[in-house]
């Protein structure tokens, strides 16, 4: 389980990765959570909004490793998939809802208690973080934890 997970913005895997010792900061625009497995949840999230089984997308490479400090012991980069980045930024509240909801029972499954208001936030907040790319070619969400 992750204790930091920072979602942030950046321009490209490089420059992504050039924050794994020490995470985005204020170099990045950025949404900092705590306390859940960012991994397991973005391929979670993924599956929700594509349909795809968790093993395909873990076959898959998804979500893509960026960069990590100390052979994957310490903190690392991931990049937010283009698909679950588009979904998010097309989804409206009621779709955030439902993808939270979905999320929920799925951790419930395996035990774990997730907040709706707590999941509300970070899906909202990733929402905001991926419509704010807009046009801007190259540009992608990331999460850095640690």
């Amino acid at each position: 389980m992750s204790t930091i997970v920072e979602f942030f913005v950046a321009p490209g895997h490089e420059t992504a990765a050039s924050v794994v010792a020490g995470g985005p900061g204020r170099a990045f625009e950025s949404l900092e959570y705590g306390n859940f497995d960012a991994e397991e949840a973005l391929i979670e999230w993924e599956g929700i909004v594509t349909g795809r089984s968790f093993g395909e997308l873990v076959d898959a490479g998804v979500p893509e490793a960026v960069a990590e400090a100390g052979d994957w012991e310490g903190p690392v980069v991931l990049a937010v998939s283009r698909a679950l980045q588009d979904a998010l930024a097309a989804a409206d509240a009621s779709r955030l809802a439902e993808i939270g909801e979905a999320w929920i029972r799925e951790r419930a499954a395996d035990g774990e208690v997730f907040d709706h208001e707590i999941v509300t936030e970070i899906l909202g907040g990733l929402a905001r973080l991926a419509r704010g790319i807009g046009g801007r070619g190259g540009y992608r969400v990331y999460c850095w934890t640690a």
